[in-house]
């Protein structure tokens, strides 16, 4: 409005800039933050001249920005210039001048310069007292500063009143749940940790994370994802502190055990519990206008995805990012209006509590959940490198929790398991010495405190997430799907999401042995850089087919094969009570930028199925390639199971907290209660095998989801099924993720006219 009332350049046009860019930094939004602020900076020192208050405010905050980032170097000349200008204009005692004074004791505080700081902070303090009294929301973040100054340097008992004040202060002022409140109560908990007082840690520390567990819920509210996961980021120091405090300074303290352990369980997974349960919502109860805004969205997705991987020939290269990120953007403003379209969000996403979670907990299993985390030393304020943790829980008693160590030791071990495992010439000895190093870091930990538990409910962490925890090896030389069963989960939140109850579902569906563009017999590469589909060969997948005749014999059902084993075709399901798709599956590494746009390491763009006609131009609209974005945008709310008998379809961009960014996120997403997925490429022969067994014994209804798999892991590993399966390359490919319980019986569904479908008693 301003733009068009008062042309592009005004200084009230240059206000809006900066305060847009002020909302950007507090959301942790810091890339869009940036050239906003140097805008705005720009257009001050233009129409308003190279010193004016307004060009030191602009000066000051994008100091605040850089040092927020840590780029000191950066801000600490533009604070000073700033603190210049304004003493010369506006005098030595002045608000603005108090405020410039803080933010470069803030600085210097933050290098360790504490000789330097402190004098600031009185200075700025006692001006602020003077010029706006007693009480004010800015003296109380100048006590709160000068308070961590005290805190850094070990004057803890000169610290103490200051923080108490400051909070004090912030409450009254402020309101109870303001985010200033919650950083002054979790200030004052790393102040008692360092006294060794545990029990005021803990207490304040959870009244703090309780604020940010309401403003979080706000917060997810609207936004396209990755402005949720920035906010969430600006807020990831409590959670830290809640499981240092823990691990690293009160191993034994039940108190700080439970609050770590309940925090993980908020805050972990929590971006797809919120994406999953809004999907559902939506799919449920959006209006005509929400529901026509959702079809946008994923013919949105669609196009992403066609341009992505088929660039028009003939574009130039800039126009085709351009039209990329024009994409993107429409992709992010209607998520953002979809999200804000349904009044139940908040409902659904009240905070977990750990005695929810263990009432769920079946009687012979544990929950483990692991946690990557960076410990804080409340001491010199400082977080050091990340380890990893993990909290076991069973259906009776306390949680547990120990440090494994840190990330870089054991993502070291884990590579070379992974390396092991992905290749089936590996000699046993060497992959069982590999495993055995693996399970030494993080499993022997755990099966000291599972006591009798063989049902593991796990939710790995980080590059976890990349392994078969099945085909780790104890101190017996025992793999442990011998001895142990193992569900994965993104949180242990997800129990709350299962029901072991009938759903009105569609037939299954089943996909296999697509017909490709055959040009070539050169084998595709499924991991590594590629720009566009032309660039891949796809050898036909004689096995797939057989496979799904196969199970569609077990389901009743034909399944779509060679030219009917579309894309379009897997875009119109709903609902159905089995997917079944095998095929190709891809996943994209890096991108050359020279030849396409350059997509974030969390984006679901990267994993994609080669389905019929992938090699051609295009099919309806769709390029053969079916991407985890879309298959996100996919109905199954409802489907009881969805297994991608495919290479590689359990990779995906890493995101600590947030799990993989991959297929099997997607199809939580689109709602399927559980899916199967692989962690390198399989072999096509011994895939089909090994499905065609499971699905025998999942169909047969007396063992739940897992527990098939695990039965027809170790016929496998026996050499029941033929010597040349029981290495772990054959065998263990393959996790199941979501809803373990027995696949309800679709027979017992009521028919929608029959009495019990209309209610009763």
């Amino acid at each position: 409005m301003r733009k068009k009332l008062l042309g592009a350049e005004h200084p009230d046009v240059a206000t809006s800039l900066n305060n847009l860019a002020l909302l950007y930094k507090t959301q942790g939004r810091y890339t869009e933050a940036e050239p906003l602020f140097i805008q705005a900076l720009d257009m001050r020192k233009k129409l308003l001249g190279a010193e004016h208050p307004d060009v030191a405010t602009s000066l000051n905050n994008l100091a605040l920005l850089y040092k927020t980032q840590g780029r000191y170097t950066e801000a600490e000349p533009l604070y000073i210039q700033a603190l210049e200008m304004l003493k010369k204009l506006l005098g030595a005692e002045h608000p603005d001048v108090a405020t410039s004074l803080n933010n470069l004791a803030e600085l210097y505080s933050d290098q360790g310069r504490y000789t330097e700081a402190e004098p600031l902070y009185r200075q700025a303090l006692e001006m602020y007292k003077k010029l706006l009294g007693a009480e004010h929301p800015y003296l109380a973040t100048f006590l709160n500063n000068l308070a961590g100054l005290y805190s850094s340097q070990g004057r803890y008992t000169e610290a103490e009143p200051l923080y108490i004040q400051a909070l004090d202060m912030r409450k009254k002022l402020l309101g109870a749940e303001h985010p200033y409140v919650a950083s002054s109560l979790n200030n004052l908990a790393g102040l008692y940790s360092t006294q060794g007082n545990i029990a005021s840690a803990v207490q304040y520390l959870k009244r703090g994370l309780e604020i940010q567990e309401k403003n979080l819920t706000y917060n997810l509210a609207a936004g396209a994802e990755p402005q949720k996961d920035k906010y969430l980021k600006t807020i990831s120091g409590a959670k830290g502190l809640a499981i240092s405090l823990h691990l690293q300074t009160a191993p034994n303290n039940p108190a700080a055990t439970t609050l770590a352990f309940t925090t993980i369980l908020r805050r972990k997974g929590r971006l797809l519990q919120f994406f999953t349960t809004s999907r559902q919502i939506l799919r449920q109860q959006l209006d005509s206008q929400g529901l026509q805004w959702l079809d946008e969205l994923n013919n949105i997705y669609s196009e992403l995805s066609t341009l992505l991987y088929n660039r028009p020939k003939n574009l130039p290269l800039e126009t085709y990012k351009e039209n990329f990120a024009f994409l993107e953007q429409q992709a992010k403003e209607l998520e953002d209006k979809i999200g804000r379209r349904s009044s139940e969000f908040r409902a659904a996403t009240q905070p977990v509590t750990l005695e929810a979670i263990q009432e769920l907990i079946p009687v012979n299993a544990a929950l483990v959940e692991f946690v990557q985390y960076s410990p804080f030393d409340p001491k010199t304020r400082t977080w050091e490198e990340p380890r990893y943790g993990v909290y076991v829980l069973s259906r009776e008693g306390e949680p547990q929790g120990v440090d494994l160590g840190t990330v870089e030791e054991i993502e070291s071990a884990i590579t070379y398991f992974r390396f092991s495992l992905r290749d089936k010439k590996t000699p046993l000895k060497q992959l069982k010495d590999a495993a055995r190093e693996v399970e030494k870091k993080l499993m022997e930990p755990v099966r000291k405190l599972l006591g009798s538990q063989k049902q593991i409910l796990i939710s790995p962490d980080g590059d976890l997430n990349l392994i078969p925890f099945e085909a780790l090896v104890d101190e017996n030389k025992r793999f442990l799907v011998e001895n142990y069963s193992f569900t994965y989960l993104s949180s242990g939140r997800d129990l709350l999401t299962f029901t072991s109850t009938s759903r009105n579902t569609s037939p299954a569906v089943l996909l296999g042995d697509p017909k490709y563009d055959e040009t070539g017999k050169v084998a595709i590469k499924p991991q590594g850089s590629f720009d566009d589909a032309s660039e891949l060969v796809f050898p036909r997948l004689k096995g797939s087919g057989e496979e799904v005749k196969a199970i569609g014999e077990l389901l009743g059902v034909e399944p779509l094969l060679r030219a009917e084993a579309t894309e379009a075709a897997v875009k119109q399901v709903k609902n159905p009570f089995i997917l079944h798709i095998a095929t190709h599956g891809l996943f994209r590494t890096d991108g050359d930028p020279e030849k396409s746009p350059t997509i974030n390491k969390d984006s679901l763009l990267r994993s994609s199925l080669a389905l019929a006609g992938v090699k051609e131009e295009q099919i309806d609209g769709d390029n053969g390639l079916l991407t985890a974005l879309e298959a996100a945008g996919l109905n199954l709310l409802g489907t009881e199971l969805v297994v991608l008998s495919a290479c590689d379809t359990g990779l995906g961009g890493i995101s600590p907290g947030e799990g993989v960014y991959g297929f099997r996120r997607a199809f939580a997403i689109a709602g399927s209660q559980s899916q199967v997925i692989s962690l390198w490429k399989v072999d096509d022969q011994g895939t089909k095998d090994l499905m065609v067994k499971y699905y025998q014994r999942l169909l047969d209804g007396k063992i739940g989801r897992t527990e098939a798999l695990r039965q027809t892991q170790l016929e496998m590993l026996r050499g029941e099924a033929g010597e040349k399966y029981t290495h772990p390359y054959f065998w263990a490919s393959f996790i199941p993720s979501g809803n373990w319980l027995p696949i309800p019986s679709r027979k017992s569904q009521p028919s929608p006219l029959s009495p019990a479908s209309k209610g009763g008693n």
